[in-house]
């Protein structure tokens, strides 16, 4: 192996063990990578000493940021809670990764680079609060909640409690259980948009039976953007003996917290959501204790019992995938959690404060800053969500995300870090122009 690839893979793995306090990772990455974080680091250099809060409106600051991506104007996004483009710097990395396991791949892939993903392992515990030791790095929410949803012993009878407004993919995991084992899924309505999240705990606890071995919660709803008081219920859960798992799809790396802010058993998330890392790469935890009671999803050797890395046993995949999830940690990091969670609120309230001021326009978001960050959704009286998404895509190429469910209607809208004022004042005035006008007969 030559000397600089040896430095590359010591240098990183000291980085990444340490991935919330060094940027050191500049001097061993490549010429492009190392460049472009210097930018996001000279930036933060600029705000240093100022609040999160303060640092939230700062347009300097946040015009380099918006730099370190290579996404189109021509569209403007504002579905960014489905996936999101990562940073340049993750890109050229994924890159990189990719054409060097193509060099000797059985040896290259599996010896040099593959090794090196529980330095990743690390750096996402750190920012999880855990031990390395109960990360399984996986390919998305959906594989990291499956493992455990259908890997938890439950006997016919046991009732499984979630609400309407969790994600179909878990729904639909859980129907087949029930329909499979005879458990029992206890399905209960929250409120929308409650004066006190404390509301929603309470629904929680008072659907709790005698039956009920586990709650699945989510930390965030993807369709309303709505924070679940998750530790009222998993503290509410561990007293009555119930397990709990938690859906982070949306909330890690968009909101700052650790696995003690949540008190949970069970965490799943993406990480090309809001970590900004290749698409098709997500995160696992399991509480040490717990990982033993387990199954895999794919069948692992009985000596793997008691390790997180068992639920990792999917077959031959990329390493590049894995190993670029680094650089998102390291870009995450040279923002600063608090930071980008006071940013995307701001972005989040731009346009909310802006489109309330209509008596035709309702919200299926609080706005209470507890309750929300960078998901909301909005709804406009008298008029389909379906037509106003189809509407601002094909005539101005604005992107959002129209939302039709059983208890209510909306149009979902995520801008991202990388989003520009500009485009949200772009697409207030679109709206301010349909809830004024209607909609062309066209679109209606």
């Amino acid at each position: 192996m030559p000397n600089s690839d040896l430095r590359f893979q010591i240098d990183r793995r000291a980085f990444l063990s340490n991935a919330g306090k060094s940027l050191g990772l500049m001097a061993a990455s490549s010429a492009a990578v190392g460049a472009l974080l210097k930018n996001v680091e000279a930036a933060g250099k600029t705000v240093r000493g100022l609040s999160p809060a303060a640092v939230a409106s700062d347009e300097d600051y946040w015009a380099t940021i918006q730099q370190a991506f290579s996404v189109t104007r021509g569209i403007i996004n504002l579905n960014n809670g489905g996936v999101s483009p990562s940073p340049r710097l993750v890109t050229e990395a994924f890159v990189r990764y990719t054409w060097q396991q193509e060099d000797a791949t059985a040896y290259t892939m599996w010896r040099i680079l593959e090794p090196q993903s529980e330095t990743v392992r690390e750096g996402l515990a750190e920012i999880f609060g855990c031990s390395a030791e109960e990360i399984a790095i996986t390919r998305n929410a959906s594989e990291s909640l499956e493992i455990l949803l259908m890997g938890l012993d439950l006997k016919s009878g046991d009732e499984i409690l979630t609400t309407t407004q969790d994600y179909p993919r878990m729904l639909t995991t859980l129907r087949q259980r029930e329909l499979r084992e005879g458990l029992k899924l206890n399905l209960i309505k929250i409120p929308i948009a409650p004066e006190d999240p404390s509301d929603i705990a309470a629904a929680f606890e008072r659907a709790v039976t005698p039956r009920t071995k586990l709650i699945l919660v989510s930390h965030q709803i993807n369709i309303t953007g709505q924070i679940n008081p998750v530790k009222q219920v998993c503290e509410m859960a561990r007293k009555r003996g119930i397990e709990t798992i938690v859906d982070g799809a949306h909330s890690f790396a968009q909101f700052n917290f650790t696995q003690k802010d949540l008190g949970c058993d069970y965490f799943g998330t993406s990480l090309h959501k809001w970590l900004h890392a290749p698409k098709g790469t997500g995160m696992l935890y399991v509480r040490k204790e717990k990982i033993p009671k387990v199954w895999a999803l794919m069948a692992s050797e009985e000596k793997n019992k008691e390790d997180i890395r068992k639920f990792e046993e999917i077959g031959t995949h990329s390493a590049a995938m894995r190993l670029a999830i680094g650089e998102a940690v390291l870009f995450h990091n040279a923002i600063g959690g608090e930071r980008k969670e006071e940013r995307l609120r701001y972005l989040s309230r731009y346009w909310m404060d802006r489109l309330k001021a209509s008596p035709k326009v309702g919200f299926n978001t609080s706005f209470d800053p507890r309750q929300f960050c960078a998901i909301a959704n909005v709804k406009v009286e008298g008029m389909d969500p379906v037509a106003i998404g189809n509407y601002l895509m094909s005539k101005h190429h604005i992107l959002t995300t129209p939302i039709v469910h059983d208890e209510f209607t909306g149009i979902r809208i995520t801008p991202n870090i990388y989003t520009a004022l500009w485009e949200l004042d772009r697409f207030c005035e679109v709206m301010e122009h349909i809830i004024k006008n209607g909609l062309p007969k066209s679109q209606a």
